[in-house]
């Protein structure tokens, strides 16, 4: 039995300044159009999703790493957070893609996404790093909801709950006889953690004048 959660699942962290305001707008007018497109389809909104959400954590990686070794100064941790953020989210995509088997019309939107949102977030991360992690915390809010709203459907019959991938099971050390909804669960107690960690590092960039330009 999976547990159902171990995290507050109904945080919203409120714009306190412009940057904030900006992060929420655009993550706003991501899950616009993800509702467009998709609708209810929760597996394969989940895929596109966690193409998304993949990339952050390396580029956040990356640039923190970079900075490390070009100001001689230790990163207090960052650089393991986000690049295991990274290979969460990927572990994230995996699963679902196994789930949702995307059409070759969602590989193309999945390869043209990330093409387009890694190179918007690496600028973004690059000058503006309080608003980048700002971007995932709310982000993340998004996808919990998103996956809490995927429970409902699966509860109420309206989505098959089919057996988890082997892949999830390995991964999450899920019982052999796991299913989609213990799946769900703990790929939402994951994003839980992740927008708890970037909006805490967005604060912290928030707090401190000196790492504005971390």
């Amino acid at each position: 039995m999976v547990s159902e959660t171990a995290h507050d699942l109904d945080i919203h962290i409120q714009p306190k300044d412009f940057s904030d305001r900006f992060a929420y707008a655009f993550v706003r007018l991501l899950r616009f159009f993800a509702d467009l497109v998709f609708r209810k389809r929760y597996g394969h909104r989940a895929v596109v999703l966690e193409t998304v959400a993949a990339v952050p954590g390396m580029v956040g990686g990356l640039l923190q790493h970079l900075k490390s070794i070009r100001h001689i100064r230790d990163d207090h941790g960052w650089i393991k957070t986000l690049l295991e953020e990274a290979d969460n989210e990927r572990m994230h995509l995996m699963t679902f893609v196994q789930i949702a088997q995307p059409s070759l019309f969602e590989r193309l939107l999945i390869m043209t996404v990330q093409a387009v949102f890694y190179n918007f977030f690496f600028f973004l991360y690059l000058f503006a790093p309080k608003t980048a992690h700002r971007v995932v915390g709310y982000f993340e809010e998004e996808a919990v909801i998103s996956y809490t709203r995927y429970l409902e459907e699966i509860d109420a019959g309206h989505h098959e709950n089919v057996p988890a991938p082997q892949i999830a099971i390995d991964y999450w050390n899920l019982p052999a006889d796991a299913k989609l909804r213990d799946v769900v669960l703990v790929v939402r107690e994951d994003e839980a953690g992740h927008r708890d960690v970037n909006h805490q590092f967005a604060d912290e960039l928030a707090s401190s004048v000196p790492e504005a330009a971390r």
